[in-house]
């Protein structure tokens, strides 16, 4: 690999260079959002015909009208193909993904007394459908049918499904089926990219119409679900993979090397970086990823040294850990490693990530796979204000409210001076001696 790592000295950066490495690929959705227009257009006009004539043009792959769903001996055969060693692993992750999310569940109702007599508090349902959207362009991903589909059904989402671009051969990858069984999803539907997207947000002959969509995607998915945000609820943000590996004087820069290729290999799209305060940290870094391309496959060499060596990853060496934690804080990652001897010193002073992992025993390959928490997590900022995909975004809060006379008669007098001050006549009208007036007359009818 001749390509030189990217690196950049935060203290010798203007404004716009230090700017410039805190933007992502989906940054810039125009020339996206243009193209998928004409192609949610023609899956809300033509449905599952548009479906299946996007398939053979994107995706490569012979998928008819009527064969959209998979089968249920789709399903049977995905266990028969599948190594049984590979079924144990699936089913050992989707049992830690299960267990996590079944803790965060929250109670189904709580209700406290405000004042005497004035009862207050939250009733948590399932929204009524979400779509869960699994790539499949750059490879195949059980782990995301995890991620967003066992939530789901923790959550007890009525109605959940899968969407996934098929494979060349018009089908469904195994393994995808294999965990939406384990995950307890028999409803997978063959449609992906922005057209998958236009499915769910209208629904076809096939396909139903959903409530919501979560999952990540390609800046095409991306697009989609920014035009049809009136129509579906998009989700957390979820678009190419991003990482920053956090590392300080103690960390072990071959390791550091290691686990910065993780998310680099996903895609030319994704965006990686080491940040660290110590230059022989960066140098033994620099001069390790050589080696570890020796032992990947040429497509993932290929993502990630685009990555790396691009304008979006590579080697960021700041002055002092305050200067690197600042710039991770305005990059604000989707994943982020703290590699350290003592990784605890520096968890206080990160507030944006869509993710935390820390120690040198903690790579992001562990967080994605059998960790348990969700690694559906906000990209391109969002981690700003946006928390990682759980059971609180399959499920809404509804406000319960109840007051007794005894509350009542607390609470009017000041409701009633705010409805006044605020010229609300009805609103008044229903806290004043006219609210006693009809409760007599209502009696004595």
């Amino acid at each position: 690999m001749s390509k030189d790592i990217s690196f950049h000295k935060l203290s010798d950066l203007t404004a716009e260079a230090r700017a410039a490495l805190l933007q992502r690929t989906e940054g810039n959705l125009d020339p996206y959002l243009e193209k998928v227009g004409p192609i949610i257009a023609a899956v809300e006009a033509e449905g599952d015909a548009a479906l299946a004539r996007f398939a053979r043009e994107f995706d490569n792959s012979p998928v008819a009208p009527d064969a959209i769903a998979a089968s249920s001996s789709d399903f049977d055969e995905a266990f028969d193909a599948l190594d049984p060693d590979m079924i144990e692993v699936l089913t050992f992750a989707c049992d830690n993904v299960r267990r996590f999310h079944e803790a965060q569940m929250p109670e189904e109702m709580w209700m406290k007394e405000m004042h005497p007599g004035v009862f207050a508090g939250d009733r948590i349902v399932p929204i009524d459908s979400v779509a869960c959207y699994v790539p499949r362009g750059k490879g195949a991903f059980p782990s995301v049918v995890m991620m967003t589909a066992i939530p789901a059904v923790v959550a007890g989402v009525p109605e959940a499904v899968i969407i996934t671009p098929p494979g060349p051969d018009g089908k469904v990858d195994a393994a995808t089926l294999v965990t939406a069984r384990l995950a307890g999803i028999e409803r997978v539907y063959k449609c992906g990219g922005a057209q998958g997207v236009a499915a769910v947000a209208y629904g076809t002959e096939t396909v139903p119409r959903c409530l919501k969509i979560v999952g990540p995607g390609s800046p095409w998915v991306v697009a989609a679900k920014r035009l049809l945000a009136g129509r579906i609820d998009p989700g957390v943000p979820a678009g190419p993979s991003e990482a920053i590996i956090l590392a300080d004087d103690t960390a072990n820069g071959r390791v550091c090397a290691l686990d910065l290729l993780i998310e680099a290999e996903h895609g030319s799209d994704s965006s990686a970086y080491l940040v660290t305060d110590s230059a022989a940290v960066a140098e033994a870094a620099r001069a390790a990823i050589p080696d570890f391309w020796q032992e990947m496959g040429e497509q993932r060499v290929g993502f990630s040294s685009d990555v790396l060596c691009g304008p979006r990853g590579g080697i960021v060496l700041a002055e002092t850990m305050d200067e690197a934690i600042a710039f991770v804080n305005d990059y604000a990652p989707e994943h982020l490693e703290i590699q350290a001897k003592d990784p605890h010193q520096y968890l206080g002073m990160i507030r944006n990530a869509g993710e935390i992992l820390m120690g040198e025993h903690t790579p992001v390959s562990i967080g994605n796979f059998v960790l348990g928490p969700n690694a559906v997590l906000p990209t391109n900022a969002a981690a700003r204000t946006c928390s990682p995909l759980s059971v609180f975004d399959f499920t809404k809060r509804i406000s319960v409210g109840h007051v007794t006379k005894k509350g009542y008669d607390q609470l009017a007098p000041y409701a009633l001076k705010f409805a006044r001050y605020e010229g609300f006549d009805a609103h008044g009208n229903a806290l004043s001696e006219m609210r006693s007036q009809a409760f007599a007359a209502g009696r004595s009818t």
